[in-house]
Protein backbone atom coordinates (compact mmCIF):
# COMPACT_ATOMS: atom_id res chain seq x y z
CA UNK A 1 0.00 0.00 0.00
CA UNK A 2 1.19 3.51 -0.80
CA UNK A 3 2.31 5.07 2.49
CA UNK A 4 3.76 8.36 1.28
CA UNK A 5 2.83 9.27 -2.24
CA UNK A 6 1.87 11.89 -4.75
CA UNK A 7 -1.88 12.39 -4.95
CA UNK A 8 -1.77 13.06 -8.67
CA UNK A 9 0.51 10.40 -10.17
CA UNK A 10 0.35 8.04 -7.15
CA UNK A 11 4.12 7.57 -7.26
CA UNK A 12 5.98 6.92 -4.03
CA UNK A 13 7.70 9.99 -2.59
CA UNK A 14 10.28 10.60 0.09
CA UNK A 15 9.18 11.69 3.56
CA UNK A 16 10.72 15.14 3.19
CA UNK A 17 8.32 16.25 0.46
CA UNK A 18 6.36 18.98 2.18
CA UNK A 19 3.40 18.72 -0.18
CA UNK A 20 2.77 15.04 0.56
CA UNK A 21 0.50 13.72 3.26
CA UNK A 22 0.43 10.33 4.91
CA UNK A 23 -2.20 7.97 3.58
CA UNK A 24 -4.25 6.18 6.26
CA UNK A 25 -3.26 2.55 6.63
CA UNK A 26 -6.78 1.14 6.16
CA UNK A 27 -9.82 1.84 4.05
CA UNK A 28 -11.22 5.26 4.90
CA UNK A 29 -14.84 4.37 4.36
CA UNK A 30 -15.08 2.11 7.39
CA UNK A 31 -17.87 3.03 9.75
CA UNK A 32 -16.78 5.26 12.61
CA UNK A 33 -18.66 3.14 15.10
CA UNK A 34 -18.06 1.98 18.63
CA UNK A 35 -17.47 -1.53 17.34
CA UNK A 36 -14.39 -0.39 15.43
CA UNK A 37 -11.16 -0.75 17.38
CA UNK A 38 -8.64 2.04 17.77
CA UNK A 39 -6.01 -0.12 16.13
CA UNK A 40 -7.75 -0.41 12.77
CA UNK A 41 -9.70 2.84 12.70
CA UNK A 42 -8.99 4.98 9.62
CA UNK A 43 -7.42 8.07 11.17
CA UNK A 44 -6.44 11.02 9.01
CA UNK A 45 -3.93 12.55 11.39
CA UNK A 46 -1.02 14.78 10.51
CA UNK A 47 2.06 14.55 12.66
CA UNK A 48 2.50 16.73 15.64
CA UNK A 49 5.91 16.65 17.10
CA UNK A 50 8.02 15.96 20.24
CA UNK A 51 11.05 17.40 22.03
CA UNK A 52 13.60 15.44 23.97
CA UNK A 53 13.39 17.77 26.91
CA UNK A 54 10.65 17.70 29.56
CA UNK A 55 10.36 21.01 31.41
CA UNK A 56 8.02 21.10 34.44
CA UNK A 57 7.30 24.83 33.92
CA UNK A 58 7.26 27.23 31.00
CA UNK A 59 6.48 30.85 31.76
CA UNK A 60 3.55 30.90 34.18
CA UNK A 61 2.39 27.40 33.22
CA UNK A 62 2.99 24.10 34.99
CA UNK A 63 3.29 21.35 32.40
CA UNK A 64 1.22 18.24 33.13
CA UNK A 65 0.50 15.13 31.06
CA UNK A 66 1.22 14.69 27.36
CA UNK A 67 -2.00 14.74 25.32
CA UNK A 68 -0.50 14.58 21.82
CA UNK A 69 2.77 13.52 20.26
CA UNK A 70 4.43 13.43 16.86
CA UNK A 71 7.85 13.60 15.22
CA UNK A 72 8.99 17.10 16.14
CA UNK A 73 6.60 18.27 18.85
CA UNK A 74 4.40 17.23 21.69
CA UNK A 75 1.25 18.75 23.14
CA UNK A 76 0.97 18.91 26.90
CA UNK A 77 -1.87 19.79 29.19
CA UNK A 78 -0.75 22.68 31.40
CA UNK A 79 -2.18 24.79 34.19
CA UNK A 80 -1.60 28.49 34.87
CA UNK A 81 0.11 28.69 38.26
CA UNK A 82 -1.92 31.72 39.41
CA UNK A 83 -5.39 31.27 37.90
CA UNK A 84 -5.48 27.46 37.64
CA UNK A 85 -6.75 27.74 34.05
CA UNK A 86 -6.00 24.67 31.95
CA UNK A 87 -4.40 25.18 28.54
CA UNK A 88 -2.80 23.05 25.84
CA UNK A 89 0.87 23.79 25.16
CA UNK A 90 2.36 22.70 21.85
CA UNK A 91 6.11 22.24 22.32
CA UNK A 92 8.05 22.36 19.05
CA UNK A 93 11.71 21.46 18.66
CA UNK A 94 12.93 24.06 16.17
CA UNK A 95 16.23 22.25 15.64
CA UNK A 96 14.36 19.39 13.94
CA UNK A 97 12.72 21.67 11.36
CA UNK A 98 14.25 22.86 8.09
CA UNK A 99 13.86 26.47 6.97
CA UNK A 100 10.76 25.72 4.90
CA UNK A 101 9.04 23.99 7.82
CA UNK A 102 9.98 26.87 10.12
CA UNK A 103 8.42 29.34 7.68
CA UNK A 104 5.20 27.31 7.65
CA UNK A 105 5.22 27.13 11.44
CA UNK A 106 5.55 30.90 11.80
CA UNK A 107 2.81 31.35 9.19
CA UNK A 108 0.54 29.11 11.29
CA UNK A 109 1.30 31.24 14.36
CA UNK A 110 0.65 34.46 12.45
CA UNK A 111 -2.69 33.16 11.19
CA UNK A 112 -3.84 31.88 14.58
CA UNK A 113 -2.98 35.21 16.24
CA UNK A 114 -5.27 36.89 13.71
CA UNK A 115 -8.30 34.69 14.49
CA UNK A 116 -10.87 35.41 17.18
CA UNK A 117 -13.95 33.21 16.86
CA UNK A 118 -15.74 31.23 19.59
CA UNK A 119 -15.44 28.00 17.57
CA UNK A 120 -11.73 28.25 16.74
CA UNK A 121 -9.02 27.21 19.19
CA UNK A 122 -7.49 30.39 20.57
CA UNK A 123 -3.76 31.02 20.65
CA UNK A 124 -3.12 32.77 23.97
CA UNK A 125 0.63 33.16 24.02
CA UNK A 126 3.82 32.29 22.15
CA UNK A 127 7.01 31.64 24.12
CA UNK A 128 10.21 31.21 22.13
CA UNK A 129 13.64 30.06 23.27
CA UNK A 130 16.73 29.37 21.21
CA UNK A 131 15.75 25.75 20.57
CA UNK A 132 12.03 25.52 21.31
CA UNK A 133 8.76 27.21 20.47
CA UNK A 134 5.85 26.95 22.91
CA UNK A 135 2.33 27.69 21.67
CA UNK A 136 -0.07 28.21 24.58
CA UNK A 137 -3.55 27.44 23.29
CA UNK A 138 -7.11 26.95 24.43
CA UNK A 139 -7.71 23.46 25.83
CA UNK A 140 -10.71 21.58 24.46
CA UNK A 141 -11.29 18.96 27.14
CA UNK A 142 -13.94 17.03 25.18
CA UNK A 143 -11.41 15.73 22.67
CA UNK A 144 -11.90 15.08 18.95
CA UNK A 145 -15.19 14.75 17.11
CA UNK A 146 -13.58 11.68 15.52
CA UNK A 147 -13.33 9.99 18.92
CA UNK A 148 -16.87 11.04 19.78
CA UNK A 149 -18.16 9.31 16.64
CA UNK A 150 -16.12 6.20 17.41
CA UNK A 151 -17.60 6.05 20.91
CA UNK A 152 -21.21 7.04 20.16
CA UNK A 153 -21.77 6.37 16.47
CA UNK A 154 -23.49 8.74 14.07
CA UNK A 155 -25.27 11.84 15.30
CA UNK A 156 -28.97 12.51 14.97
CA UNK A 157 -29.50 15.34 12.52
CA UNK A 158 -30.52 17.76 15.28
CA UNK A 159 -27.20 17.22 17.07
CA UNK A 160 -25.23 17.25 13.81
CA UNK A 161 -26.91 20.52 12.83
CA UNK A 162 -25.91 22.22 16.08
CA UNK A 163 -22.28 21.18 15.58
CA UNK A 164 -22.23 21.90 11.86
CA UNK A 165 -23.62 25.42 12.28
CA UNK A 166 -20.65 26.18 14.52
CA UNK A 167 -18.20 24.62 12.06
CA UNK A 168 -19.59 26.55 9.08
CA UNK A 169 -19.63 29.80 11.07
CA UNK A 170 -15.95 29.38 11.96
CA UNK A 171 -14.83 28.43 8.45
CA UNK A 172 -16.82 31.27 6.85
CA UNK A 173 -15.16 33.64 9.33
CA UNK A 174 -11.75 32.39 8.20
CA UNK A 175 -12.69 32.88 4.56
CA UNK A 176 -13.88 36.44 5.14
CA UNK A 177 -10.44 37.09 6.62
CA UNK A 178 -8.91 35.52 3.47
CA UNK A 179 -7.65 32.43 5.30
CA UNK A 180 -8.21 28.89 4.03
CA UNK A 181 -7.76 25.98 6.46
CA UNK A 182 -7.03 23.16 3.95
CA UNK A 183 -7.16 20.33 6.48
CA UNK A 184 -10.72 20.22 7.78
CA UNK A 185 -11.56 16.75 9.11
CA UNK A 186 -13.12 15.08 12.14
CA UNK A 187 -9.72 14.76 13.84
CA UNK A 188 -9.20 18.54 13.69
CA UNK A 189 -12.60 19.32 15.19
CA UNK A 190 -12.39 19.43 18.98
CA UNK A 191 -15.14 19.94 21.55
CA UNK A 192 -14.93 21.77 24.85
CA UNK A 193 -16.51 20.82 28.17
CA UNK A 194 -19.88 22.16 26.92
CA UNK A 195 -19.61 20.22 23.62
CA UNK A 196 -19.01 23.36 21.57
CA UNK A 197 -16.87 22.94 18.46
CA UNK A 198 -13.29 24.24 18.38
CA UNK A 199 -11.49 24.03 15.03
CA UNK A 200 -7.82 23.19 15.51
CA UNK A 201 -4.57 22.60 13.60
CA UNK A 202 -3.91 25.44 11.17
CA UNK A 203 -0.64 23.85 10.05
CA UNK A 204 -1.77 23.70 6.39
CA UNK A 205 -3.66 26.99 6.45
CA UNK A 206 -2.69 29.87 4.21
CA UNK A 207 -3.78 33.33 3.15
CA UNK A 208 -5.44 33.67 -0.24
CA UNK A 209 -6.15 36.59 -2.54
CA UNK A 210 -8.64 36.81 -5.38
CA UNK A 211 -6.99 36.13 -8.71
CA UNK A 212 -3.99 34.31 -7.25
CA UNK A 213 -4.18 30.53 -7.28
CA UNK A 214 -2.77 28.25 -4.59
CA UNK A 215 -0.82 25.19 -5.71
CA UNK A 216 0.04 23.18 -2.58
CA UNK A 217 -1.75 19.84 -2.57
CA UNK A 218 -2.15 19.18 1.13
CA UNK A 219 -4.61 17.91 3.70
CA UNK A 220 -6.07 14.44 4.26
CA UNK A 221 -7.08 12.39 1.19
CA UNK A 222 -10.57 11.21 2.33
CA UNK A 223 -11.57 14.87 2.86
CA UNK A 224 -9.72 16.28 -0.15
CA UNK A 225 -11.45 17.97 -3.08
CA UNK A 226 -11.17 16.31 -6.52
CA UNK A 227 -9.11 19.18 -7.96
CA UNK A 228 -6.38 18.38 -5.44
CA UNK A 229 -6.19 14.80 -6.70
CA UNK A 230 -5.99 16.18 -10.25
CA UNK A 231 -3.08 18.49 -9.41
CA UNK A 232 -5.01 21.61 -10.38
CA UNK A 233 -4.38 25.03 -8.86
CA UNK A 234 -7.25 26.43 -6.80
CA UNK A 235 -8.52 29.68 -5.29
CA UNK A 236 -8.75 28.38 -1.71
CA UNK A 237 -12.23 28.47 -0.16
CA UNK A 238 -13.67 25.86 -2.53
CA UNK A 239 -11.42 23.10 -1.14
CA UNK A 240 -12.69 23.86 2.38
CA UNK A 241 -16.27 23.74 1.10
CA UNK A 242 -15.74 20.21 -0.25
CA UNK A 243 -14.19 19.11 3.06
CA UNK A 244 -17.19 20.52 4.92
CA UNK A 245 -19.44 18.32 2.80
CA UNK A 246 -17.41 15.27 3.81
CA UNK A 247 -17.65 16.35 7.46
CA UNK A 248 -21.44 16.80 7.28
CA UNK A 249 -21.83 13.34 5.74
CA UNK A 250 -19.60 11.87 8.44
CA UNK A 251 -21.50 13.49 11.30
CA UNK A 252 -24.87 12.27 10.03
CA UNK A 253 -23.86 8.79 8.81
CA UNK A 254 -20.90 7.85 11.02
CA UNK A 255 -18.84 6.94 7.95
CA UNK A 256 -17.00 8.70 5.13
CA UNK A 257 -18.65 9.25 1.72
CA UNK A 258 -15.57 8.15 -0.25
CA UNK A 259 -13.52 5.10 0.69
CA UNK A 260 -10.86 2.91 -0.82
CA UNK A 261 -8.41 0.16 0.09
CA UNK A 262 -5.58 2.40 -1.13
CA UNK A 263 -4.96 5.92 -2.37
CA UNK A 264 -5.50 4.99 -6.04
CA UNK A 265 -8.94 3.53 -5.33
CA UNK A 266 -9.90 6.45 -3.11
CA UNK A 267 -8.81 8.91 -5.81
CA UNK A 268 -10.95 7.16 -8.43
CA UNK A 269 -14.03 7.27 -6.21
CA UNK A 270 -13.56 10.94 -5.31
CA UNK A 271 -13.17 11.83 -9.00
CA UNK A 272 -16.42 9.98 -9.80
CA UNK A 273 -18.16 11.99 -7.10
CA UNK A 274 -20.67 9.22 -6.31
CA UNK A 275 -21.60 8.40 -2.72
CA UNK A 276 -24.30 6.40 -0.97
CA UNK A 277 -27.23 8.21 0.66
CA UNK A 278 -28.29 6.38 3.86
CA UNK A 279 -32.01 5.62 4.11
CA UNK A 280 -32.30 7.62 7.35
CA UNK A 281 -30.84 10.84 5.91
CA UNK A 282 -33.46 13.55 5.43
CA UNK A 283 -34.13 15.00 1.98
CA UNK A 284 -33.08 18.44 3.21
CA UNK A 285 -29.73 17.08 4.39
CA UNK A 286 -29.22 15.24 1.09
CA UNK A 287 -29.96 18.43 -0.83
CA UNK A 288 -27.46 20.36 1.28
CA UNK A 289 -24.76 17.77 0.59
CA UNK A 290 -25.30 18.36 -3.12
CA UNK A 291 -24.18 21.96 -2.63
CA UNK A 292 -20.88 20.83 -1.09
CA UNK A 293 -19.85 17.68 -2.94
CA UNK A 294 -19.81 19.10 -6.47
CA UNK A 295 -16.99 17.97 -8.75
CA UNK A 296 -16.76 21.35 -10.50
CA UNK A 297 -15.38 23.76 -7.86
CA UNK A 298 -16.95 26.74 -9.63
CA UNK A 299 -20.41 25.24 -9.02
CA UNK A 300 -20.00 24.53 -5.30
CA UNK A 301 -22.11 26.62 -2.99
CA UNK A 302 -20.57 29.56 -1.17
CA UNK A 303 -20.71 29.41 2.61
CA UNK A 304 -22.89 32.51 2.64
CA UNK A 305 -25.44 30.63 0.48
CA UNK A 306 -25.10 27.51 2.61
CA UNK A 307 -25.77 29.51 5.79
CA UNK A 308 -29.23 30.30 4.41
CA UNK A 309 -29.99 26.68 3.50
CA UNK A 310 -33.20 25.16 4.82
CA UNK A 311 -31.49 22.27 6.66
CA UNK A 312 -29.03 24.61 8.36
CA UNK A 313 -31.84 26.62 9.92
CA UNK A 314 -34.40 24.01 10.97
CA UNK A 315 -35.63 25.08 14.43
CA UNK A 316 -33.55 28.25 13.99
CA UNK A 317 -35.98 30.18 11.80
CA UNK A 318 -35.67 33.26 14.01
CA UNK A 319 -31.92 32.77 14.35
CA UNK A 320 -30.76 32.23 10.77
CA UNK A 321 -27.04 31.54 10.59
CA UNK A 322 -25.19 34.70 9.57
CA UNK A 323 -21.52 35.63 9.12
CA UNK A 324 -19.78 36.13 12.45
CA UNK A 325 -18.95 39.71 13.39
CA UNK A 326 -15.92 40.09 15.61
CA UNK A 327 -16.64 42.20 18.70
CA UNK A 328 -14.83 45.51 18.92
CA UNK A 329 -11.92 45.33 21.38
CA UNK A 330 -12.61 46.96 24.74
CA UNK A 331 -9.56 49.11 25.32
CA UNK A 332 -10.82 49.94 28.81
CA UNK A 333 -10.74 46.29 29.82
CA UNK A 334 -8.08 46.04 32.57
CA UNK A 335 -7.23 42.51 31.38
CA UNK A 336 -5.82 43.85 28.10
Amino acid sequence: MLQNGCWVCLQKQSNNNNNVVTQPTTACGRSLSKASSRTNMPRCRNSIATTAEDTPHIGNYRLLKTIGKGNFAKVKLARHVLTGKEVAVKIIDKAQLNSSSLQKLFREVRIMKNLNHPNIVKLFEVIETEKTLYLVMEYASGGEVFDYLVAHGRMKEKEARAKFRQIVSAVQYCHQKCIVHRDLKAENLLVDVDMNIKIADFGFSNEFTLGNKLDTFCGSPPYAAPELFQGKKYDGPEVDVWSLGVILYTLVSGSLPFDGQNLKELRERVLRGKYRIPFYMSTDCENLLKKFLVLNPAKRGSLEQIMRDRWMNVSHEEDELKPYIEPEPDYKDPRR
